[in-house]
């Protein structure tokens, strides 16, 4: 279908001249953020906070007015407060809470310590939003100087079931699904695995749905997590005795990512490849598309200033966070023309699904403050995702004190690492207690735990997390290791997730210690 490649190509033409290149970033979100409060200023939480009057003040030709009064008057929030304060009205079926109307969807985000999974409003503003940011950047392919035949390929999209749950008045599930769920009629004609398959809440007859339908499609394009893209394509070529995925899908040229890290994979990666692709990072989160990579040969992404989200950033520092991550009471924040390169921040986000000045959780750096470009550095908490896990500190400590409970035992310390096992990961757990126990009753029950905890380690245990490895240590090794450190005592605690070099100094030390 050359009509496509051409319609892209013309279209690509015109997004040259699009707002966001042509003014400053601080306009464009000084802008963004006066339209997010007018559309507010009548719900509940506008008029708590007075968005009224918040807007007198864009009228003042200079200065910072509008959001040094905007800083003022709405707090910081974390999920547990907003929630608390504001979206469980709107999840109960309240109109005009945080944003006009009511909320319709709500995605399911990775878990808390009060509940397996968060629920985070998506709006039919935000929607629209996501779906204008996923165009824009379908067109920034022009960049990438494509050959015209790419754009009447197949697009296998590897994500959550688009059968939604119905809960009362709303509909719930993964962001993904949703999303897939409102694609435009034409992109149908592109899109695979297809609804049929789409649906499919089963991860493992959804993979052998899209096993079975491979060579029967022409892919040129592949989103999704990379460790479920990994199990698919190997998954294809064992099934069809090929060597690599080309085999199979000769014409496949794009691989679009998001949600992790995707370093860890590249090497396994491209083991499977017959060609290179061209990798394209996007930053789609539950509460909105942030930024996405929009030239080739750059490890960044740009955020998006004009499509309903305005941003804030905390410095990542121990004056506006604690040790455990938990944000400070009046932190310092900054909009995008104060930002520094090279300097961590943690995000602030309100948008046009009713979250505000909603601290998202993920900790960013510019590489460039001109072309509002960024990366993504890591969580304003301790997480261990390895391929999509999102396992929090706070979902180990539960498991440990409901596995210390369950079987009469005092777990003293832990700490966990990520490692390769096999293709893909494994958890390698090391608990510190003194009392009997068997190590791999420990291990099944601290897993089952988990994944009570979390819904995204419940995924993944069925995928890429493909093992749980337990050693039990007395707890004097723990000791001796912070000893050693000359952190013995006081405040100092033992890391509970540990990264590759101090993973391999721990191991050396336990080595050496006789275990």
């Amino acid at each position: 279908m050359p009509f496509l490649g051409t319609l892209l190509n013309k279209g690509i033409k015109l997004t040259q001249v699009i707002e966001q290149e042509t003014k400053p970033p601080f306009a464009l979100q000084k802008k963004e953020l006066k339209k997010l409060l007018k559309k507010a200023k009548g719900t509940k939480i506008g008029k708590k906070y007075d968005f009224d009057s918040i807007l007198k003040n864009f009228k003042k030709s200079q200065g910072k007015e509008f959001y040094k009064l905007y800083q003022q008057q709405v707090p910081v929030y974390n999920y547990n407060k907003i929630f608390s304060e504001w979206w469980h009205k709107a999840k109960e079926g309240e109109k005009d809470v945080a944003w006009p109307g009511l909320v319709k969807y709500f995605a399911l985000s990775s878990g808390t310590s009060e509940a397996s999974s968060k629920y985070i409003p998506l709006t039919k503003d935000m929607i629209k939003s996501n779906k204008k940011t996923s165009i824009r950047q379908i067109l920034s392919l022009r960049n990438y100087k494509l050959p015209d035949k790419i754009f009447e390929k197949g697009i296998l999209m590897v994500g959550g079931s688009t059968h939604l749950n119905k809960n009362g008045h709303y509909f719930e599930g993964d962001l993904s699904g949703i999303q897939a769920s409102k694609i435009p009629f034409w992109f149908h004609l592109f899109y695979k695995p297809g609804k049929k398959i789409a649906k499919t809440r089963d991860w493992n007859k959804k993979l052998e749905e899209i096993t079975n339908r491979a060579p029967k499609w022409d892919i040129g394009i592949i989103v999704g997590v990379p460790a479920w893209i990994q199990i698919v394509m190997e998954k294809i070529i064992t099934k069809y005795n090929a060597k690599t995925i080309h085999d199979v899908w000769p014409n496949l040229l794009i691989y679009t990512h998001g949600g992790v890290s995707f370093d860890p994979y590249r090497k396994g990666f491209e083991q499977l490849l017959g060609k290179p692709l061209i990798y394209i990072e996007t930053y789609l989160a539950s509460e909105g598309f942030i930024a996405f990579q929009d030239k080739p040969n750059k490890r960044c992404m740009k955020l998006v200033l004009n499509n309903g989200i305005f941003l804030e950033f905390i410095p990542f520092n121990e004056n506006n966070f604690d040790s455990d991550g938990e944000v400070a009471a009046n932190p310092e924040t900054i909009m995008i023309d104060e930002v520094k390169e090279g300097v961590d921040y943690a995000i602030l986000l309100s948008t046009n699904a009713g979250t505000w000045r909603y601290l998202i959780g993920d900790v960013i750096k510019f590489v460039s403050k001109a072309e509002s470009e960024i990366i993504i550095t890591g969580r304003t908490k301790h997480f261990l995702s390895l391929c999509g896990e999102h396992l929090s500190v706070d979902n180990m400590n539960r498991a440990v004190e409901m596995v210390s409970r369950e079987l009469n035992i005092s777990i003293k310390e832990f700490t966990v690492a990520g490692i390769n096992y096999e293709t893909l990961f494994a958890h390698q757990w090391f608990v510190g207690t003194d009392d009997k126990v068997d190590p791999e009753k420990l291990r099944n029950l601290i897993d089952q735990k988990l994944m009570e905890l979390n819904d995204d380690y419940k995924v993944e245990r069925s995928a890429a997390l493909k093992n749980v490895l337990i050693q039990v240590l007395p707890t004097s090794v723990f000791y001796n290791w912070m000893k050693m450190k000359g952190k013995e005592g006081g405040q100092n605690k033992f890391p509970r997730v540990m990264k590759k070099g101090m993973f391999e100094e721990w191991q050396q030390f336990i080595n050496n210690e006789g275990f």
